[in-house]
């Protein structure tokens, strides 16, 4: 076991224009917004490959991927929103079919920009794109301005590397390890559950998702599950006996 103090400045991004990668909740439009018109003035229809972001530029091209199950698929920004917390974008409800989390609602994505109101979304995208298990390679800007520095958090935590054979909650995926252990932290005196981080790389991207719990049925999961929902919606369970 190590034991290892994490002294985590957090820096803040000037605006969220300047971001190339962003983490966070996905959810899709409902068939009542069928045929409106959308803050851009284009009208919403279910079968284009569109979506809400509160700050991206209208005609953005951005590419979605799906950490559940790595499908990737690309859409243009016509719209604002979504305006609930957690959520970081709002897909047309084809666009989240391909992406196959229809029946979850909600899901934890990566998005990244990929292109302008110039290009076109065929131009952009990869034959990966339309719903498949992604393996392309992406860049990053790793320039993007910093606009300040916030004063020094200190963590102390206990460092296991393990394998994993019990059912737990997955909470959210995070691509700054920062924002992760200050909701590990609130999890852990929240519930007081033990919390286990798991670490892929989802496009030459290292993405760290949280699972709380350590749980030896299904259904004590789902029980936890339906706990935490309120307040993390979108929250779903590991079996991580899968991986073995």
């Amino acid at each position: 076991m190590q034991k290892i103090i994490f002294i985590c400045a957090f820096l803040l991004f000037s605006a969220i224009s300047f971001a190339q990668v962003q983490t966070g909740k996905a959810s899709f439009y409902a068939d009542k917004f069928e045929g409106r018109r959308t803050a851009s003035g284009v009208k919403y229809y279910h079968n284009k490959p569109t979506a809400a972001h509160r700050h991206l530029p209208f005609g953005t091209k951005v590419r979605v991927t799906n950490l559940a199950n790595n499908k990737t698929t690309v859409v243009e920004i016509n719209d604002r929103g979504p305006f609930v917390s957690g959520r970081i974008i709002d897909l047309s409800k084809s666009s989240a079919q391909k992406l196959d989390y229809i029946g979850m609602g909600v899901t934890d994505v990566v998005i990244e920009v990929i292109g302008d109101g110039s290009d076109d979304i065929a131009d952009v995208s990869t034959p990966a794109d339309n719903g498949e298990t992604s393996s392309t390679s992406t860049s990053t800007n790793p320039d993007a301005p910093v606009a300040n520095v916030e004063p020094l958090e200190f963590y102390e935590l206990n460092i296991n590397r393990i394998e994993p054979d019990w059912f737990g909650v997955q909470i959210g995926s995070f691509q700054e390890l920062a924002n992760l252990i200050r909701l590990a932290d609130n999890l852990k005196a929240s519930y007081q559950r033990d919390v286990t981080v798991q670490v892929k790389v989802v496009q030459d991207i290292k993405v760290y998702t949280l699972v709380v719990g350590k749980f030896n049925s299904r259904e004590k999961a789902e029980k936890f599950r339906d706990e935490v929902s309120n307040r993390y919606p979108g929250s779903f369970i590991i079996d991580f006996s899968k991986f073995q």
